[in-house]
């Protein structure tokens, strides 16, 4: 069986080339252990909203995928 993590390498920069999607993660839920790929977008828009090009798929090589809003998401300077 193929990992999300495996997956998530597979489809990152697919998916990041998106537009709103700020970052993908693996990720597994804990209650069940079933694994998933996260898809961080800076705010979700229902998929009738979009192109068919640009819907965040639900199942990429039979991971589910999960999206989570999570603003805008920039990198600070460590100084």
């Amino acid at each position: 069986m193929v990992s999300a993590r495996a997956v998530r390498e597979r489809h990152e920069s697919e998916l990041l080339a998106l537009p709103n999607v700020v970052g993908v993660a693996a990720g597994q839920d804990e209650p069940t252990g079933d694994e998933f790929v996260l898809v961080l977008v800076t705010h979700k828009v229902p998929a009738s909203a979009l192109p068919a090009d640009e819907v965040v798929p639900s199942i990429l090589d039979g991971i589910p995928v999960r999206v989570q809003a999570v603003g805008e998401v920039t990198a600070e300077d460590p100084q």
